[in-house]
C-alpha cells in the first residue's frame, strides 16, 4: 500500500474490470472507455449549459417578480445546498444504487425540471414565484448530484492511471457548456422570451437519456466499510476540501452579481452580457487538459498547482471590481482580462484536487474500488456544492450592502486563506519527511553498507 501511494494517485493498478496493457497502460482507448468519455462529456456539457443559462437574464427577471438581490442569491445557492447533502448520501450508497442507474436517472430528473423552470414566468409575482423557484432548483440539484457523483466514479474506474488527464480533457465540455450557456440563453431570451431557453435545453437533455442508457458501460463493485468521516477527518483531505470550497464559492459568487454589475457599470444589453462570461469559461476549458496532463505526468507538481492557483484566484478577485482601496476605475477590457485569469487559476487548483484526495486515501489504507471512488466523488461534489451555496448567498448579501467592488474583494479572501493554509501544510509535510528520511538513513549508512558488501565478496 505504501509503495503504491508513494507513486501518486495516478499510478495505482487498474481495478477489476478495466483492461490492463502489458508493461505500461495502452495508449489506445478501449470501446468501453470511449463510451464512458462520451457519456460523461454529455453530462458535463448539458448540465453546465443548463446551469449557466440563468446568469444573463434571471437576476433581472427575478427582480421584476419581487425578489431582492439577497433572495436571488439564495435561489442560486439553494441548488448547491441541496446538492451538498444529496452528494454525500448518493456517494455513500453508490455501489448499492448502481453507478449507471444513478447517472441516467439524474439526467432524466435534470431535463424534466429544466423544462418546468421555463414555466415560472406564468406564476404570480411574490412569495409563490420565489417558493417555486426554490422548489424546482432543489429538484434540479438532486438530479445534478446523482449524475455528477456517478460520472466522477465511473471515470476514475475506467481510467485509473490517468484520471487527472481525462478529467482535464472533459472539462473542455464543461467549459463549452459555460461558454454557450450565457450567450445562447441571452439570445433566446431576447428573441423568444423566458420559456424557450429552458424548454429547448430540457428537451436536449431528455434526448441524451436513452442515448446514454445504450452506450454507458455498467460497473459493479462490492461495498466497503470505509466512511466519509474517516476520509474527511484526514488533515490533508480537510485542507483539500477547503480548497474545493473556496474555489466554488468564488465562482458561485459571480452567478447572481456579475450580470447586474455589467449591466449597470458598462451599460451593455442583456444579449451581450453573456459574451463577457466567455473570458472565464474559455480560459478554463482550454487550460484544463494541459493542467490535467501536467498533473498526471508530474504528480509532485500537484501541490504547488493547488497553492499557486488559490493565491492567483484571490488576487484576481481583488482586481475584479477592482477593490476601492486601489482607486482604479473599472473598464470593460480589464474586467474581461481578469476573468480570463480567473478561469486559468481555477483550473490550476481544481484539476489536481481529485487525484490528490485519492492519493491521500490510498496512503491511509482505504480499499481500492468503486466504493472508494464513490466516497471521493461524493465528497468532491459536496464540498463544491457547499461553496456554490455560500458564494451566491453571501455574495448577493454583500453585493446589496457593500457593492460589487468590495464584495468581490472579500470573496477572494476564501481563496487566499485556503491557499496559505495548504501551502503551509505542504511545506511542513515536506520538512517533516526530509527530517525523517535523514534520521532513518544517516550519511554513514551507505558507506558502511558498501564496505560490508565489499568484504563479503
Amino acid at each position: 500500500m505504501g509503495s503504491r501511494a508513494a507513486d501518486g494517485a495516478g499510478s495505482e493498478r487498474p481495478p477489476d474490470g478495466v483492461p490492463e496493457a502489458v508493461g505500461e497502460e495502452s495508449r489506445r482507448l478501449t470501446r468501453e472507455q470511449i463510451f464512458t468519455m462520451a457519456a460523461t462529456a454529455s453530462i458535463n456539457f448539458s448540465s453546465m449549459i443548463c446551469y449557466s443559462i440563468l446568469g444573463p437574464f434571471f437576476p433581472s427577471e427575478a427582480e421584476k417578480k419581487g425578489a431582492s438581490n439577497t433572495i436571488v442569491g439564495l435561489i442560486f445557492g439553494c441548488f448547491a445546498l441541496v446538492n451538498f447533502s444529496t452528494s454525500l448520501i448518493l456517494g455513500n450508497y453508490l455501489t448499492h444504487i448502481g453507478a449507471k442507474f444513478m447517472f441516467v436517472a439524474g439526467m432524466f430528473v435534470s431535463g424534466c425540471v429544466t423544462i418546468l423552470f421555463g414555466m415560472l414566468d406564468k406564476v404570480p409575482s411574490g412569495p409563490m414565484f420565489i417558493g417555486l423557484c426554490f422548489l424546482i432548483r432543489a429538484m434540479d440539484a438532486v438530479g445534478f448530484a446523482a449524475a455528477m457523483t456517478a460520472s466522477f466514479s465511473i471515470l476514475a474506474k475506467a481510467f485509473p492511471s490517468n484520471i487527472a488527464t481525462v478529467l482535464g480533457s472533459l472539462e473542455i465540455f464543461t467549459g463549452l457548456g459555460l461558454v454557450l450557456g450565457p450567450p445562447l440563453g441571452g439570445f433566446l431570451y431576447q428573441s423568444f422570451g423566458f420559456e424557450v431557453p429552458f424548454i429547448t435545453l430540457g428537451c436536449v437533455v431528455l434526448v441524451l437519456v436513452p442515448v446514454n442508457m445504450c452506450i454507458l458501460p455498467k460497473y459493479d463493485s462490492i461495498p466497503s466499510k470505509d466512511s466519509f468521516w474517516k476520509l474527511i477527518l484526514l488533515p490533508k483531505v480537510l485542507l483539500l476540501c477547503s480548497t474545493i470550497f473556496s474555489l466554488s464559492a468564488c465562482l458561485g459568487f459571480l452567478d447572481p452579481t456579475m450580470s447586474l454589475f455589467i449591466l449597470k457599470k458598462f451599460k451593455l444589453p442583456a444579449g451581450y452580457v453573456g459574451l463577457v462570461f466567455l473570458g472565464l469559461a474559455l480560459s478554463y476549458s482550454l487550460s484544463s487538459p494541459l493542467l490535467g496532463l501536467l498533473s498526471d505526468k508530474l504528480p509532485y507538481l500537484r501541490k504547488w498547482l493547488l497553492v499557486s492557483g488559490s493565491l492567483m484566484t484571490a488576487l484576481c478577485f481583488f482586481m475584479l471590481g477592482p477593490a476601492p482601496v486601489l482607486h482604479i476605475e473599472s473598464q470593460l477590457w480589464m474586467f474581461v482580462l481578469v476573468l480570463v485569469l480567473v478561469g486559468f487559476s481555477l483550473g490550476m487548483s481544481a484539476i489536481p484536487v481529485f487525484p490528490e484526495i485519492l492519493h491521500c486515501a490510498y496512503e491511509n489504507g482505504f480499499e481500492e474500488g468503486l466504493s472508494l471512488l464513490g466516497l471521493v466523488s461524493g465528497l468532491f461534489s459536496a464540498m463544491w456544492s457547499l461553496g456554490a451555496f455560500t458564494g451566491p448567498t453571501l455574495g448577493g448579501f454583500l453585493n446589496e450592502k457593500l457593492g460589487f467592488e468590495w464584495a468581490s474583494a472579500i470573496q477572494g479572501g476564501w481563496a487566499l486563506l485556503s491557499g496559505l493554509a495548504t501551502g503551509i501544510f505542504y511545506i511542513t509535510e515536506a520538512t517533516r519527511r526530509s527530517s525523517s528520511s535523514s534520521l532513518q538513513n544517516p550519511p554513514g549508512n551507505n558507506e558502511e553498507r558498501t564496505h560490508l558488501m565489499g568484504s563479503e565478496t
